[in-house]
């Protein structure tokens, strides 16, 4: 499901020989979801009469974890009065934590209790249609 992009987008591809370079602004679209090993998103535009551009990433958990918590240390660069995105990023971060920690449809366990087989984290494979809506809305 692609949506309109609400802000805008650069993408630079270097290579020894040749760059990329590329914007995606409110005229494009994009498409973010989970998948079993990582994060998918897609920026595109073009329609008719334009070329149609494209980028596809795919970062593991593991990768995009990591890039969280790097945007967390530097969170000090964003200027403190910027108050508009710092809400939109901070209700952005509030929605992927709930619906981590939200209970997956069919689980009998509650949060706190030990999961089965010594699991100490949620399969977010299984997550309920209304936590993947949650979950895309933080990736926006």
């Amino acid at each position: 499901m692609t949506k309109p992009i609400p802000d805008k987008a650069e993408v630079a591809l270097e290579y020894p020989d040749k760059l990329y370079i590329g914007t995606f602004e409110r005229s494009a679209q994009f498409e973010a979801h989970l998948d079993k090993t990582g994060i998918s998103l897609t920026l595109q535009r073009g329609g008719a009469g334009e070329p149609r551009r494209s980028i596809r990433m795919h970062l593991h958990y593991g990768l995009f974890a990591e890039i969280l918590q790097e945007l967390a240390k530097t969170v000090s660069a964003m200027p403190a009065d910027d108050r508009e995105h710092r809400k939109i990023l901070r209700e952005a971060a509030r929605a992927l934590h709930a619906a981590l920690v939200a209970k997956p449809a069919g689980r009998s366990t509650q949060l706190g209790e030990a999961h089965p087989a010594g699991e100490d984290e949620i399969d977010i494979s299984k997550m309920s249609p209304e936590e993947e809506v949650l979950l895309l809305h933080v990736l926006e």
